[in-house]
């Protein structure tokens, strides 16, 4: 088959979204003649090593550059986009480029099937008999929904309900129109299959390449070390450090005074920025290469209290053989057994307790990083998530 991808993030193995995009395109590529088309920021196009590596998997690639907005100009565009009515999300950048560039493939060549990533990125115009699929990292409306309920802020915490209600019909219509539809858990599944009970859904995991991330020699563990991974310009990432800082470090500094905790992540916000300031704490910012900080850590942290879909930090982590801590939000969707694979907790002393005795107790740490490497290699390699995905366009063909 061919088919053309469309996404609205450059696809790429280093964080999030991206690497889901780089190694679901891999996969298709193994078996399938794949177009892309993906936006990119100008700044990071002129940087050609990224643009390089897709072009040996793809048969064909446009790149459609934008510019960042800055913060102030981004909240002059929410606040016309509450007068005018419409919503922020669903008027994201790049939308007419991204048609231009749909029209002009389809001039060059034809294509089978478009896959999309991300549900509000699927609303262009086709030819007709093209089949459509949906990758959903995530349900929007849902996290939409979670951050309205988890914000303190009253007038975030109402832009975010009214953002839900806007976006939560588009996306299900959107859903409806798709041939198609791949989400990343079976309690997503269950979720968007009660709405559209008639679409076909499919689970397509997140994955983790088990190669790369192959595990660490015990023996470079730095005492006391705990690590947080993320990109943490993203809001559940930042909340996440927020919390932990706030409510569990004070408690996990008092019990072993020599810890010390890395957030690692591109453009930190600057009150995570300001962390650094602690004793003990070090926000590295954007890194090369995340594995040596997956070395030195004890315990890996997932302290998430609002988010979708799954969380790659964990599969990396655990296929890292580190022990890692999380709360129930934070590791949900993910077949891992708590107290098997990985340790859970909600409440934050219950965390810092949970992160204090594996710092304490390597016996313990080895035997989850153990685990949870088994479970990813038998259930997460992107080798075994791409499968999934090629049985989606043999289900559409």
């Amino acid at each position: 088959m061919k088919v053309l991808i469309v996404s609205a993030i450059f696809p790429s193995p280093t964080s999030g979204n991206r690497t889901r995009n780089y190694y679901l395109l891999k996969m298709l590529a193994r078996q399938h003649t794949v177009s892309l088309i993906t936006l990119e920021e100008s700044a990071a196009i002129q940087m050609p090593h990224g643009i390089t590596s897709l072009e040996s998997l793809t048969h064909r690639m446009e790149v459609i550059p934008y510019h960042h907005s800055p913060p102030h100009f981004k909240r002059l565009k929410q606040l016309v986009n509450v007068i005018s009515g419409k919503s922020d999300i669903l008027n994201e950048p790049g939308t007419k480029a991204m048609q231009n560039a749909l029209n002009r493939m389809f001039v060059h060549d034809h294509y089978d099937a478009v896959l999309y990533e991300a549900t509000l990125n699927s609303n262009y115009r086709l030819p007709e008999r093209v089949k459509v699929i949906i990758d959903k990292h995530n349900i929007e409306f849902e996290l939409l929904e979670r951050l309205s309920l988890t914000e303190t802020r009253q007038l975030r915490r109402w832009y975010n309900w009214r953002e839900t209600r806007l976006v939560k019909p588009v996306e299900i219509q959107q859903c409806r129109n798709a041939d198609a539809i791949a989400v990343t858990s079976e309690r997503e599944h269950h979720l968007l299959k009660s709405l559209l009970p008639r679409s076909v859904i499919e689970v397509v995991p997140n994955g983790v390449d088990i190669e790369y991330f192959h595990g660490s020699d015990a023996e470079q563990e730095v005492d006391g070390r705990i690590v947080f991974t993320g990109a943490m310009d993203y809001y559940p990432n930042a909340e996440a450090a927020l919390f932990f800082v706030q409510k569990c470090w004070p408690l996990i500094r008092t019990h072993i005074p020599s810890a010390t905790w890395q957030i690692v992540g591109k453009n930190p916000r600057p009150d995570l920025q300001k962390l650094a300031e602690l004793p003990g704490i070090t926000v590295t910012g954007s890194v090369a290469d995340v594995r040596p900080s997956f070395v030195e850590a004890g315990v890996a942290i997932a302290p998430l209290l609002v988010g979708g879909g799954t969380r790659l930090k964990i599969l990396e982590a655990m296929a890292m053989r580190k022990a890692v801590v999380s709360t129930s939000l934070g590791c949900e969707g993910l077949s891992a057994v708590p107290g098997k694979h990985l340790i859970v907790a909600d409440q934050p002393e219950v965390f810092a307790q949970a992160v204090i005795e594996l710092l304490n107790n390597p016996e313990k740490r080895r035997a989850l990083g153990t685990a949870g490497r088994a479970l990813v290699k038998s259930e997460y390699s992107w080798e075994r998530c791409g499968d999934r995905l090629l049985h989606i366009l043999e289900q559409v063909q």
